[in-house]
């Protein structure tokens, strides 16, 4: 099928905050279970098999001074000197994130004025027909960025859009749940752009579902395990258990029916880049997407992770993985003019999203 406007990825840019943290970093916290009583393990033992499950060694966290937004404005940056684009000729900015701005000393959801305006006021843009706004989806929520801005560009209503992801879970997780190991902070940028061509390039197809019948609390913000905590914030908490059952079931069949839209096949697939929450999990949804292809086994390199070092960086992770690999910086993987890779998503809500792209 071809198109009058195609959308195209001419930038990309990331801000990976430079605090490190390890995992022996967690030795002296007060691992709780979610009604308060202790652990009847250590806490190196409960680090070692976290370490094993989810392939998490060490996270970033953000300075005390940064916001979500100046992440998301500096990654903004380096994907525009990417496209080289003059900010002003932004049609829109649209901002992924769950939480807004926290604070490092008042972890309260802060989003007014919205992300987006105050990234644009970060670039400094006067022009007013660039509109920008906020898109809260989950962990996909960069990717479902993506997918609105595939439709602003095909029907001609905006010739490019800026897509960031930014997020500080460091400061929004509860600091006795074992599962604050995952979190991280960090975001990733993405300009795109019309190319009025007949060939198939650029974003060739996208497939999203939401799922809240019974899913849609299995992440969610609640009163902090530790019953002594007082006056403390809400913070997030899992069911991981569930989380991983719904995200092992669903997102390989939604991933094929973007493929099938696309009209590829699992072997036309260059590289696969998806959310990345619990290592083992990743593999597992990418075994069974092969499996549906008739697949026993698939390529080493197909998955590129970052999860080992950079956590779980909801919905930065995507982005920031794209344009690691763009730039260099992923030993062992590349992508190359005529690539076809698959962009996926899971997350809170329970919302997941797919998107085959075309690399021109």
């Amino acid at each position: 099928m071809t198109h009058s406007f195609q959308s195209v990825i001419t930038g990309t840019g990331s801000y990976i905050p430079p605090k490190k943290v390890s995992n022996s970093d967690f030795l002296d916290r007060t691992f709780l279970n979610a009604d308060g009583s202790p652990f009847d393990k250590s806490n190196k033992e409960i680090i070692q098999k976290f370490e094993e499950i989810t392939g998490i060694k060490e996270r970033r966290y953000a300075d005390d001074d940064i916001l979500a937004s100046d992440m998301g404005g500096e990654a903004a940056k380096k994907a525009l000197e990417d496209a080289d684009l003059d900010p002003e000729e932004l049609d829109y900015i649209i901002v992924a994130h769950n939480f807004g701005d926290l604070r490092a000393d008042n972890p309260a959801t802060d989003m007014v004025p919205s992300l987006a305006s105050r990234v644009k006021q970060h670039l400094e843009i006067n022009n007013p027909g660039c509109v920008a706004y906020d898109l809260p989806f989950g962990c996909p929520g960069w990717l479902q960025g993506i997918i609105q801005s595939n439709y602003y560009l095909q029907s001609g209503d905006a010739s490019s859009c800026l897509v960031i992801g930014t997020e500080t879970l460091s400061r929004i997780c509860d600091p006795n749940d074992r599962d604050s190991m995952i979190y991280a902070d960090g975001a990733g940028a993405t300009v795109l752009e019309s190319r009025n061509t007949n060939e198939d390039i650029g974003i060739l197809s996208h497939a999203a579902r939401t799922d809240a019948k019974d899913q849609a609390y299995f992440l969610r913000m609640e009163p902090p395990f530790d019953p002594d905590s007082g006056d403390a914030p809400l913070y997030m908490h899992m069911n991981g258990r569930k989380l991983y059952q719904y995200a092992l079931t669903n997102v390989p069949d939604l991933v094929k029916s973007s493929l099938d839209k696309a009209g590829l096949d699992f072997e036309d697939v260059h590289k696969v880049l998806i959310h990345q929450a619990n290592a083992k999990m990743d593999e597992a949804i990418l075994k069974r997407l092969g499996k549906l292809y008739g697949k026993d086994n698939v390529p080493d390199d197909l998955m590129p992770m970052t999860i080992s070092w950079l956590g779980n960086t909801s919905v930065a992770t995507v982005p920031t993985l794209l344009d690691l690999i763009l730039r260099g910086q992923m030993d062992g993987h590349q992508i190359s003019s005529g690539d076809s890779i698959v962009l996926s998503s899971v997350g809170a809500g329970m919302n997941i999203n797919s998107v085959v792209y075309k690399t021109p």
